[in-house]
């Protein structure tokens, strides 16, 4: 029998908590409230060390490393403590304004692009002032009421694939990151861009560690274990630095091609300590305008795309969760709706004037209504153990990716499971979505493929003689996204 089955009907509203949460009438308790918050932090907070080893890593076009630091990492801590912050804040918002038990926290995917795309061609102030301004663009969407045209201008199984698609593009990050696939050197003189491990054999401790890290999180994900993401990371830390104790491997480099990819698993220092915010403000609004490879045309359509990964996301997970909980009304609408959209917006916006990617719901938040919880009480509790785990967050300098990331593989899993909901034998969307999934991960970008799946759409539309089912929007976006790829030559026929 599922929870919803379960849910006792609805009763009067009460007075003080419980009024103002509507707990008993919608047919749960303080308790139940209390304890779905939990399991949503304990399901989720693994963003926490997701989020500085994707963006903490990643060099701008400047060579600068996000949170101001010369070299690779040194800025995971802050990036560490603002992802909790801007999460905690903004969940708590969520339960407090929309009293909607949906937890928000940096997008996984979103903070991908914004390190593998968006910065390597600007500035990383730059790169989270577009982030910010995706964020004013989706408010102003949803407060005009025009996202409904967006929403409806992209066909649904082109939606579905951006979510696939980003899914194969994360899980190729988490394989890379841990060194699992890794680049043939061009010594090789091969056409073949990628390998198995170092030498096309897996090889050495911390893959071995990543291994064990996957095996075990599959393992405990598959028995529905609450918290199998964060269990894994934090028992398999455990063991890499264990195994860093005794072997001294060190970090990876051209003489030790077995060391540790991102991060050396070493305990020193505090353990909890006052958090360092120094990615807070690191923005500039309209740089990336001037900064970027292809000026402002390349801005609008990098906004375009931070966007379209975002509110789409945001749309569905809203739905699900409320259908989950029993709170979607006839239309299948939660309640609320327009205020979770509000606050999933100001989320974006914060998390680009944070300095740590654009935040957006969640759908591990399920886990949370899996247990009862029913209202915003329990996004208020996951809020502030967020907050909490802001003077934690020292502990993330002593995870490796091979110990963090089998999640990013995981969640690349999870995602992938949308791909049945594509009608692969209506080629007049099958072909689309084929290069919308396969361009992110095969171009380490997830703006191509999106461009690549618009701009094939529209013109099978066009050979097929259906250029009128084609929504005016489409037309557009495919036709800057034409632009955007030929703009080289473009530019020098105009030249």
């Amino acid at each position: 029998m599922s929870e919803k089955t379960q849910t006792a009907p609805r009763r009067p509203q009460g007075s003080g908590l419980d009024g103002f949460f509507q707990i008993s009438e919608r047919g749960s308790t303080v308790g139940r409230e209390v304890r779905g918050g939990v399991v949503t932090f304990l399901t989720m907070a693994y963003i926490i060390v997701l989020n500085p080893l994707i963006l903490g890593y990643a060099p701008d076009s400047t060579g600068a490393f996000l949170g101001g630091g010369a070299e690779p990492g040194s800025g995971i801590a802050a990036i560490a403590a603002g992802t909790a912050l801007v999460a905690g804040v903004l969940t708590i918002a969520m339960g407090g304004f929309a009293n909607f038990p949906l937890a928000l926290a940096t997008g996984l995917g979103l903070n991908a692009f914004v390190a593998n795309t968006i910065a390597r061609e600007t500035t990383w102030g730059a790169a989270m002032g577009l982030v910010v301004l995706e964020g004013i663009v989706i408010l102003a969407l949803v407060l005009t009421g025009f996202r409904k045209a967006v929403f409806h201008a992209v066909p649904q199984q082109l939606k579905v694939a951006i979510s696939v698609g980003i899914g194969l593009f994360i899980a190729l990050i988490g394989f890379v990151d841990a060194r699992v696939v890794t680049r043939v050197p061009d010594a090789f003189n091969t056409s073949v861009p990628v390998q198995l491990g170092p030498d096309g054999h897996l090889g050495g401790w911390p893959v071995l560690v990543f291994c064990l890290g996957l095996a075990l999180m599959v393992a405990l994900w598959v028995r529905k274990v609450r918290g199998a993401i964060l269990i894994s990371i934090v028992l398999t830390s455990v063991v890499a630095v264990v195994v860093e104790a005794i072997g001294d491997l060190g970090k990876v480099s051209a003489g030790n091609p077995k060391g540790w990819a991102l991060s050396v698993p070493t305990l020193s220092g505090d353990v909890v300590a006052l958090p360092s915010f120094d990615t807070l403000g690191e923005v500039d609004l309209f740089g990336a305008f001037d900064d970027t490879g292809t000026g402002i045309l390349a801005a609008l359509l990098l906004i375009f795309s931070l966007m379209l990964a975002d509110f789409f996301d945001t749309m569905g997970t809203m739905t699900a969760i409320g259908a989950e909980a029993g709170l979607n009304d006839e239309h299948g609408t939660p309640p609320h709706a327009q205020r979770i959209l509000v606050v999933d917006s100001v989320a974006a916006i914060a998390g680009g004037a944070a300095g740590v990617s654009s935040n957006t719901s969640y759908i591990e938040s399920a886990s949370g209504v899996g247990e009862g919880a029913r209202t915003g009480l329990a996004a208020v509790v996951t809020g502030a153990l967020f907050l909490l785990a802001t003077f934690f967050t020292p502990l993330v300098s002593a995870i490796p990716s091979e110990a963090a990331v089998p999640a990013l593989v995981l969640v690349g899993f999870l995602m992938m499971q949308q791909v049945s909901e594509i009608d692969w034998r209506d080629l007049e969307v099958a072909i689309p979505a084929f290069l919308t999934v396969v361009l992110m991960p095969f171009t380490y970008s997830i703006s191509v493929g999106i461009g690549a799946g618009f701009v094939a759409y529209v013109f099978i539309k066009v050979v097929l003689g259906k250029a009128r089912a084609v929504h005016p929007l489409m037309w557009l976006v495919a036709g800057l996204f034409v632009v955007y790829f030929a703009y080289t030559p473009i530019d020098r026929l105009l030249s």
